[in-house]
């Protein structure tokens, strides 16, 4: 049976060879023979709003995910905290299915609590006011009757000062906090979770009401490509170069 893949924080961009090398081979070979490809945020390392696919790079990535979607695989894409804008028009060119916030699906028999990962780092106060406001339509329509060359300055802007106020926390605070992560099982009563967002790939054992769950951390492409394989025997990381 052809297994489900996962990725996430590829942070795709033009000066970042290696990883658009990694991804359009991803594109080209593993992903056309899976049962569906789950990108879970972060696909780019900045999204400005749909009218950046006129930008030949943008375009490139978006034909490599249509190409997939051609062939018959379905292609779900989730948004990060980089490219909270894509929308619909992106969706329409690549044949992809945009994802909600989380989502569920029973893969396997198992069912899996998907995410970006970024809502279940509740310590990082000041990142999750910048969340909250990210993720508001209204907000977001307002970015987006900006001029483009507007919006890149903003993305500019917070890049750096993200940078800045990151270099000046302490590491456990911008990893998951533990009870956001059992209260997100509990919730939507998953046996397992894939996220991403924090670059810190692992399998994590939680009990959660007497039960034994499982979390997977995708890695991000910073080098070459890393994504997970599902099927029925289990879980494995893959690497791929470009």
């Amino acid at each position: 049976m052809k297994p489900a893949l996962f990725l996430s924080d590829l942070h795709l961009s033009s000066v970042r060879p290696e990883a658009t090398a990694a991804f359009l081979a991803f594109a080209a070979g593993p992903a056309r023979d899976a049962r569906a490809v789950y990108i879970l945020g972060d696909l780019f390392d900045w999204w400005l709003g749909d009218d950046q696919l006129a930008e030949p790079f943008a375009a490139a990535i978006a034909q490599a995910l249509r190409a997939v979607s051609d062939a018959g695989v379905p292609v779900y894409v989730g948004h990060g905290n980089r490219d909270f804008l894509l929308g619909s028009q992106f969706a329409r060119m690549t044949g992809a299915t945009l994802l909600p916030e989380t989502y569920v699906l029973d893969l396997f028999a198992v069912r899996t609590l998907l995410s970006h990962g970024d809502e279940l780092c509740t310590d990082d106060l000041d990142y999750q006011r910048y969340r909250r406001r990210a993720r508001d339509p209204a907000l977001q329509r307002r970015l987006l009757r900006l001029p483009y060359r507007a919006r890149r300055t903003i993305a500019w802007w917070l890049r750096r000062m993200s940078r800045s106020t990151n270099a000046l926390k302490a590491e456990a605070i911008m990893d998951v906090n533990s009870r956001a992560v059992e209260d997100a099982f509990r919730i939507h009563a998953a046996q397992r979770m894939i996220h991403g967002h924090t670059h810190r790939p692992a399998r994590h054992e939680h009990n959660v009401d007497g039960m034994a769950r499982e979390r997977w951390v995708l890695a991000d492409w910073h080098d070459r490509g890393r994504y997970l394989e599902v099927d029925a025997s289990g879980v494995r990381a893959r690497e791929i170069d470009g």
